[in-house]
């Protein structure tokens, strides 16, 4: 009895949701709102919803669009292909009425992918100072999609966001190579350009695919199964909340204990030793250390630095930390990536004596100041160096985690990491949205498996184009930079495997890749060169999308001949000549015979062909070039200025 009374109640509960939800007022998904830029020259598609039955009209140019809404609420008018232009006003109305404006029409694209299609302008506003000051384009616009999950289906709208305009302060949130790459193409076209930007740093690329494109992949489609299933998230997260009752206490800081803080400005320091900053603490004396080391540095300030706002340039620091300035909290970062930069107010400097503290946090790997970033302190038109000698001491150093305790223990997941959970929450809401095409920058996250992701790519793409509907859009993807230590000797390369793939995946139509090899940093997974990253996919952009009879690529590998004792390698893409970036001879180049045992190679440019030998290998069957997760100087290019795609022959 009980059971029927609790059945009945979940299908009042429900029906009183679907009546509630078919009798809503007029509502327009986030996308379709002020500002918005719409594709010209295609079907566009107005929707929304409203209660159930009613008659919806939108009036768009001097002329009437009308249509019913659903039994579920939903409609849907489609307006003809219409040419560039605006701004344009829209009034949309049923019971109620909405309008619209500031609309213009010109090209959408839909921009996507991990952290370094995240990042803003706004955290490389020191490289990019002149072009953010700069910025009055109005016609370029940015719709950000915020950070979303969903792991069970598809959504039809977003939370909230807003079309903004490349114009002063409000070009800063703008994603950095979104915007050079919107930028190239209206400077070219001088048509409005529309960026939809749905990126979140750290994610997979089977995240940003829909359960149907993941149909061929068993494993995945088992892992959508179970997190499908309502019990098992609820059991999981029960985990989770009884195993972070259940942990203990962190070890204490010694440095947050007693009376005076190791931060304090009348704090006096005993037992402190001498560190070098930049450079990792395990590099200098600390061995395996995971916990919190404390950085002081007594530095001189001249009067002229005083009683105004100053900066403070502190590379990147592995994995936390806050900084103190002369006792006082002027900025903190609780995770790797960001490089530092922390503005400190008027008042906190002073004439002479200053002293500056740095809390770091390191839970596994090297910590402390990673190497070849900027570490200054400036006010004004004076800086002060901060590199050099430090004083540091260990105010805890934690347990090393053994055993089934360490790692996920507890059972839980990573929504944003689990397959069709960003697509669900952040792609399907604008699937609708009618656009010109795809920009994607994503693969770090999948080069631990580097082998499965041309099947992965392939599948996006065509999951994506068969879910806009709009036949085979143009889809332009960036190559993973160079990145992590170079290696001075042939090795294998997860990075360059994926490279590979990314490679493959050139062979789906109306597909292009732009080259980024170059434009990489040793030390930093997200590197400060956007613009010319930017500025290549709109190269591509004008090649696949615009029909330009332009070179948009740097050479890539097309077939291997062997010569005796050389291999002779041809390429596409060639443009005007093959050449060297820095005239010297072909770098990154290893040959191998039978056996596969890779030495590095004299390589020569002849005409639109390298050729490629070794004294230690008389008998060559393969070759590759740039072969390594940050090739120490790949520097074949062609003489339009794109560099060659690393590859290998070896298959």
């Amino acid at each position: 009895m009980q059971a029927r009374l609790i059945s009945a109640l979940g299908l009042f509960v429900t029906s009183l949701f679907l009546s509630v939800g078919v009798q809503a007022q007029l509502r327009l998904p986030k996308l379709i709102s002020d500002g918005m830029v719409l594709q010209r020259d295609a079907t566009l598609k107005i929707w929304g919803w409203a209660s159930s039955g009613e008659k919806i009209t939108v009036r768009f140019k001097g002329k009437t669009y009308k249509t019913v809404t659903e039994d579920n609420g939903e409609w849907l008018v489609k307006l003809p292909p219409t040419p560039s232009g605006g701004p344009f006003t829209m009034e949309i109305s049923g019971k109620s009425r909405i309008d619209l404006n500031d609309i213009l029409i010109g090209d959408v694209w839909f921009c996507s992918g991990q952290s370094n299609m995240v990042h803003q302008l706004n955290i490389h506003d020191v490289t990019y100072a002149k072009e953010i000051a700069e910025a009055n384009y109005p016609q370029i616009r940015q719709f950000w999609v915020p950070t979303l999950t969903n792991l069970q289906k598809p959504q039809s709208d977003l939370p909230n966001g807003q079309w903004s305009a490349a114009v002063g302060e409000a070009v800063r949130p703008f994603s950095a190579v979104a915007y050079f790459f919107a930028k190239k193409l209206y400077e070219k076209y001088h048509v409005p350009i529309g960026i939809i930007n749905a990126s979140v740093g750290g994610t997979p690329i089977e995240a940003w695919t829909s359960e149907a494109g993941l149909t061929d992949f068993p494993t995945l489609k088992a892992v959508i199964e179970k997190n499908n299933d309502t019990s098992y998230i609820n059991t999981l997260t029960r985990r989770q909340v009884s195993a972070a009752a259940s942990r203990p206490n962190p070890p204490v800081d010694l440095g947050l204990t007693g009376s005076t803080k190791w931060f304090d400005a009348s704090y006096t320091p005993k037992g402190w030793r001498s560190i070098n900053v930049p450079g990792y603490w395990e590099d200098q004396g600390l061995k395996e250390l995971n916990g919190v080391v404390w950085y002081r540095k007594e530095i001189n300030i001249p009067t002229s630095m005083t009683g105004k706002p100053a900066k403070v340039f502190l590379g990147r620091i592995v994995d936390a930390d806050e900084l103190y300035i002369n006792g006082k909290s002027v900025g903190k970062t609780t995770y790797l990536y960001p490089q530092r930069r922390y503005s400190v107010p008027a008042g906190v400097l002073r004439a002479g004596k200053n002293v500056i503290v740095v809390r770091v946090t390191n839970n596994g790997g090297k910590g402390g100041f990673v190497p070849d970033k900027p570490y200054c302190l400036f006010a004004g038109a004076d800086t002060v160096d901060l590199k050099g000698t430090w004083q540091y001491k260990v105010g805890v150093a934690y347990k090393p985690v053994t055993g089934s305790g360490g790692g996920n223990s507890a059972g839980g997941i990573n929504p944003q990491n689990q397959p069709t959970a960003l697509y669900n929450a952040m792609v399907a809401p604008a699937i609708n949205y009618a656009i010109r095409g795809f920009c994607w920058y994503q693969g770090e996250s999948n080069a631990g498996e580097p082998q499965t992701y041309e099947k992965l790519q392939r599948v996006l793409v065509a999951d994506w184009r068969n879910r806009w509907g709009q036949g085979p859009l143009p889809f332009l993807y960036v190559q993973l930079p160079g990145f992590m230590d170079y290696n001075y000797q042939p090795s294998e390369s997860n990075w360059a495997v994926l490279r590979e793939a990314q490679l493959k995946a050139l062979s789906v139509p109306n597909t292009a890749m732009v080259v980024a090899i170059d434009l990489g940093e040793w030390n930093d997974i997200h590197p400060d060169n956007k613009k010319d990253v930017g500025e290549r996919l709109a190269l591509a952009a004008m090649k696949t999308a615009y029909n330009e009879d332009l070179v948009s690529s740097g050479p890539l590998y097309q077939s291997a001949t062997i010569q005796g004792n050389k291999v002779v390698l041809s390429f596409t893409n060639s443009g005007r000549g093959l050449i060297t970036r820095d005239g010297e001879e072909p770098g990154e180049f290893a040959i191998a015979g039978a056996d596969k045992k890779f030495s590095w190679a004299k390589a020569k440019i002849d005409g639109n062909n390298v050729i490629v030998w070794s004294d230690d290998v008389p008998n060559p069957q393969y070759v590759r070039y740039a072969w390594a997760d940050n090739p120490v100087n790949p520097n074949l290019y062609n003489k339009d200025g794109l560099p060659a795609s690393p590859f290998r022959t070896d298959q």
